[in-house]
C-alpha cells in the first residue's frame, strides 16, 4: 500500500507519516495542493490523505483536479478528507468535490487506520 500525505502542518504530517510507517504503510509528504497533485501524476498511490486548508491550492481543488485527470487516465485513488471542520456539511462538500471520506482534526488514528485498511463505501470500484 501507498499513501500520500497531503499536509501543510509540518507537525501533524510528521505524525501521520509515522504512524503509518510504523505499520508498514509506505508514505509521500507533500504540504500543498500543487504538490499534491504533480506527486500524484507521478507515481501510483492507492491512497491521498488530503488537508483542505492548505497554501498554493486547497484540498478541495486539489481533488477536483486529480478527479478531472482521472477521467482522462482510468482508474481511482482513494482520497480521505482532513479537515479541522467537523460538520455534516463540512463532509457532504468534501463527498461532493470528490473525496471518499472524511476524518475530521484532531486525527482519530484508530479511525484513520481502519479508512487506510477498508475502502469507502462512497468509492467506486476500480
Amino acid at each position: 500500500m501507498k499513501v500520500l500525505v497531503a499536509e501543510d502542518d509540518p507537525t501533524i504530517r510528521q505524525l501521520i507519516v509515522m504512524f503509518l510507517s510504523r505499520r508498514g504503510i509506505a508514505c509521500t509528504a507533500v504540504d500543498n495542493g500543487r504538490r499534491a497533485v504533480e506527486e500524484w501524476e507521478g507515481s501510483d498511490y492507492d491512497i491521498i490523505l488530503m488537508d483542505l486548508q492548505m497554501p498554493v491550492m486547497d484540498g478541495l481543488n486539489a481533488t477536483h483536479l486529480i478527479r478531472e485527470k482521472e477521467t482522462g487516465r482510468g482508474g481511482h485513488t482513494m482520497i480521505i478528507a482532513l479537515t479541522a471542520y467537523a460538520m455534516a456539511a463540512d463532509r457532504q462538500k468534501c463527498l461532493e468535490a470528490g473525496m471518499d471520506d472524511y476524518l475530521s482534526k484532531p486525527i482519530d488514528f484508530d479511525r484513520l487506520l481502519f479508512l487506510v485498511h477498508h475502502p469507502s463505501p462512497n468509492s467506486p470500484p476500480t
